[in-house]
């Protein structure tokens, strides 16, 4: 009998538990240790992160790759066995449904989706699922993803699993095995161009490998990290996310991401007005990095304010930083601020006026 979903996830939080994290209501991992340290292994050493925000979805059959390239924004009908590709599928309007990862084991294709999301993009395939030779599953925590992470991460995965994963391309995947363990390895781009390293195993491989890793540690500076510190992290690196920046209210131009949009491939949903905000530069608002030199406790998104009271945009999200003594944040500007430098500023509920500063990404 299959265990159920649940089980299986809240058995990978006991054990996580167990490794010292604090986990809330929402089955969220706030943190191991402390902001402090775990913002130190982000930046200047190595993080583990287990990924309980991404979900897995599984295709299979013969056209599953000629259909996703026919629906997402990306070149997928290429893929070769073995490789990674980030690709947006967006809506006829082409705005953003999720930014996924499609990974190609040649007798099936990995969907690494965000969560929140997962419904949404599993409807959305299945929709125009036709005469296809395609089907989708919902895999339900069949896998563990892990993420190793930070300016350390290249020279760590060497010490876990030799020479052969560092040396590796970008956007690729290699079957590992390390003391006994068997898993995929995958080594890719983040989204400003640094390399990090997914590690996909079955759940019960995930467990041992985060206990050798924690056990194997070496002179690293390394920590486990929960979402407190990677938030701060991913905000100043100027890394959306979902459901913050990430959702049908933005487009991949707004996003910065552009890059993720194959111009050259043909048709795809959302193509016509993707086009046609590229070529006429009909762009409206930017993604940005915003400062306030201020802790503030409020519900997002958050307008910003020109000095007239006029909406210049709103922040999507927001993290105070104990060492700077400051909030910050990532925001969707109109250009139009942007270009002329305009001071802004946000409303609390108190009727208190802060200052906002906008800066560019990453902030560092």
């Amino acid at each position: 009998m299959t265990e159920p979903t649940e089980n299986i996830e809240l058995k990978a939080f006991e054990f996580l538990k167990e490794l010292g994290a604090n986990i809330n209501e929402a089955q969220s991992i706030i943190n191991f240790t402390s902001t402090v340290e775990e913002l130190n292994s982000l930046f200047n050493g190595v993080a583990l992160r287990y990924l309980s925000s991404k979900t897995i979805l599984e295709l299979k059959g013969k056209d599953t790759l000629d259909f996703l390239n026919r629906i997402a924004t990306n070149s997928l009908k290429d893929l070769q066995k073995g490789q990674l590709q980030r690709t947006f599928f967006t809506t006829e309007k082409g705005r953003i449904i999720d930014l996924t990862a499609v990974v190609n084991f040649e007798d099936y294709n990995l969907l690494i989706c965000n969560k929140g999301n997962k419904d949404k993009i599993f409807s959305w395939i299945s929709r125009y699922i036709i005469a296809d030779d395609v089907t989708i599953n919902d895999t339900k925590n069949k896998y563990s993803l892990l993420e190793l992470v930070g300016p350390q991460s290249n020279s760590f995965i060497t010490l876990l699993t030799g020479n052969g994963i560092s040396e590796m391309e970008g956007n690729h995947l290699k079957v590992v095995d390390t003391e006994g363990m068997m898993f995929f390895v995958l080594k890719l781009f983040e989204l400003n161009g640094a390399i990090k390293y997914w590690l996909i195993s079955d759940q019960n491989t995930g467990k041992k490998l985060i206990k050798y890793i924690v056990e194997n540690k070496g002179p690293y500076n390394f920590n486990l990290v929960g979402e407190d510190a990677y938030k701060l992290y991913r905000i100043e690196k100027g890394y959306p996310a979902a459901p913050e920046e990430i959702n049908d209210k933005y487009n991949p131009h707004e996003l910065g991401l552009i890059n993720l949009v194959d111009f050259n491939k043909g048709c795809y949903i959302g193509q016509e007005v993707i086009a046609r905000l590229d070529t006429y530069q009909k762009v409206k608002r930017q993604l940005k990095g915003v400062e306030i030199n201020s802790k503030i406790n409020v519900d997002l998104p958050l307008l910003l304010l020109d000095k007239d009271s006029n909406e210049a945009g709103e922040i999507t999200s927001l993290s105070y930083c104990e060492n700077d003594k400051k909030s910050f944040g990532l925001a969707f500007i109109r250009k139009a601020y942007i270009e002329n430098k305009t001071e802004l500023s946000v409303k609390l509920n108190d009727g208190q006026l802060l200052n906002v500063l906008i800066t560019k990404l990453p902030m560092k």
